[in-house]
């Protein structure tokens, strides 16, 4: 087994991420390179990185709001993110597919929540397409709402954990 690492990204990990992006998600809903670049720059506290042996092969990044309205696109470029706020919203968790089935995108989210906590952050959000439901159920998460995001042109539900 690989050794698995984890840290806050860095600008340089920008072009990485996003070629993680773009083979893991379908379409309109992978993040385009200067929203992961964005992401990174405002809120690198919020962007961890996953590498094995020394690769960088998935990450989680999210920003944080008091108020969270999980369909709002504009949120997406961290536009009205607090880093404060008590409540975290998760953008993407995406492992690069030659390396999922190993349990990776588990570890990603334990060490995720973990580092939440630590920040005192109350709630996590995310949404997920329907195949994921129950793999968020099993991590921790309850299930909300169909959510009112048409992002990519897919359907969404909304998930959230209390940490």
């Amino acid at each position: 087994m690989p050794a698995l690492t984890f840290r806050n990204a860095n600008l340089q990990d920008a072009a990485r991420c996003h070629e993680i992006e773009i083979s893991a998600y379908e379409g309109d809903e992978a993040a385009t390179l200067e929203k992961i670049a964005t992401r990174i720059a405002l809120y690198p506290q919020g962007f961890l990185i996953l590498e094995a042996d020394g690769e960088v092969v998935g990450f989680i990044n999210a920003g944080c709001a008091d108020e969270v309205v999980m369909s709002d696109e504009a949120f997406k470029e961290l536009v009205g993110h607090s880093a404060d706020a008590p409540n975290v919203v998760i953008m993407s968790v995406v492992v690069d597919p030659a390396y999922q089935g190993k349990g990776y995108s588990t570890r990603l989210m334990e060490t995720f929540v973990q580092r939440m906590r630590e920040m005192n952050k109350k709630t996590i959000y995310l949404m997920c397409k329907e195949q994921h439901i129950e793999l968020y159920k099993r991590m921790g998460y309850l299930y909300a709402r169909p959510s009112a995001s048409d992002h990519g042109g897919m359907a969404w539900h909304e998930m959230l954990m209390d940490i």
